[in-house]
């Protein structure tokens, strides 16, 4: 028989609410419309009900799920970023430096996180998510890191779990963003276990008065079978861990008269459209990341986006894909061969306002 529990909501926005049920803390992720986009208030609200989890005895582990049919949360809520623009970007950054310090807390936070994913992870969500202990992915889930699309780079802790996806598939969706389902995330380690979407909820539920939450976990997972990116694995791993962008495209192009041409025409395709600058600073913080902690990652990651929102390509892609959408940004750059070494190794120096404290 099913034991009911009262909720007992400890903070509650328009935009994240928090219970307790059972041995459980609950996060639920409550901006559907947007998909979950997370706000700056939300960051804190987060933060600060797992410091008070962290020190409650009542509280074993805590859920993290969305109350959205689509989406777990399909990134950050970077408009008013872009609105902002590089005038106003004392006013910008502290929301990302808020950000990145949740990612680290979340990483090296000493209960088990467990993340419910039914649905669509992309960029912030993928920082509430990936770093916790347990990521459970239904037949919903769609991962995807896409900030270069919008001359951004994949952040919210990109830098310390892309280098360990196995044979080069992080950099590989560092570039492309590559979009990838539950078979791809559980082989490549996104997810650490594979769930049916109809048994999320009982799994769910399972979970609130678990002592121990890895045999209910194991109860529901089931093998997803084949990755597909596994069958490519071999050949992206021969393109994307050439020793730079330049060498990268060189690879693929060589692939066009080949098996692997379908394959190298559409990462080429893709390469083509994404801020070259945004690409070759993405592919930098991926090579230096490989080896560093959760916070010296996050400081590499705060060095850049202080230098990212001072520039042209951020502004350009959100205007182009997100408010015009028109999907025609004109970068700073033209082409991968215009990048100077200059214009990159500036987003990896400490900032006017220092690096990030935590």
């Amino acid at each position: 028989m099913k034991q009911e529990y009262a909720e007992e909501t400890l903070i509650e926005t328009s935009d994240v609410l928090f219970e307790e049920k059972g041995r459980a803390g609950l996060i639920i992720l409550n901006r559907p419309k947007a998909l979950n986009a997370l706000t700056h208030e939300i960051v804190l609200a987060m933060r600060a009900q797992l410091e008070r989890w962290l020190i409650d005895d009542a509280i074993h582990h805590v859920l993290i799920k969305s109350n959205s049919e689509k989406a777990f949360c399909a990134g950050g809520d970077i408009r008013q970023v872009a609105e902002n623009g590089p005038e106003k970007i004392d006013a910008s950054l502290p929301f990302f430096a808020d950000e990145y310090r949740l990612n680290a807390y979340m990483e090296s936070y000493a209960k088990p996180l467990i993340a419910l994913i039914d649905g669509i992870v992309m960029g912030g969500g993928v920082g509430i998510s990936v770093h916790g202990a347990y990521r459970v992915g239904s037949e919903k889930t769609m991962f995807a890191m896409p900030e270069t699309a919008i001359g951004f780079f994949p952040d919210v802790g990109g830098s310390h779990f892309l280098p360990k996806m196995p044979q080069q598939t992080g950099m590989y969706c560092a570039m492309t963003g590559e979009r990838l389902k539950q078979a791809d995330c559980y082989w490549t380690g996104i997810l650490t276990h594979a769930v049916h979407t109809e048994d999320m909820q009982a799994l769910e539920e399972a979970l609130y008065d678990a002592e121990d939450v890895e045999p209910v976990l194991a109860r529901y997972a089931f093998d997803p079978g084949p990755a597909p990116l596994h069958a490519k694995a071999d050949v992206v791993e021969e393109c994307f861990g050439a020793e730079s962008t330049l060498d990268v495209v060189v690879h693929l192009r060589r692939l066009l008269d080949s098996e692997h041409e379908e394959f190298a025409a559409r990462a080429l395709d893709t390469i083509s459209k994404r801020s070259p600058l945004s690409m070759e600073v993405a592919f930098q913080q991926v090579r230096r990341a490989d080896g560093l902690s959760m916070k010296e990652c996050m400081v590499m990651e705060h060095r850049i986006v202080s230098q990212i929102l001072l520039g042209h390509d951020f502004y350009e892609g959100v205007r182009a894909v997100i408010i015009d959408k028109d999907h025609a940004p004109k970068w700073q750059h033209s082409s991968l061969d215009d990048i100077k070494t200059v214009d990159v190794e500036a987003h990896f120096m400490p900032p006017k306002g220092g690096d990030l404290v935590f």
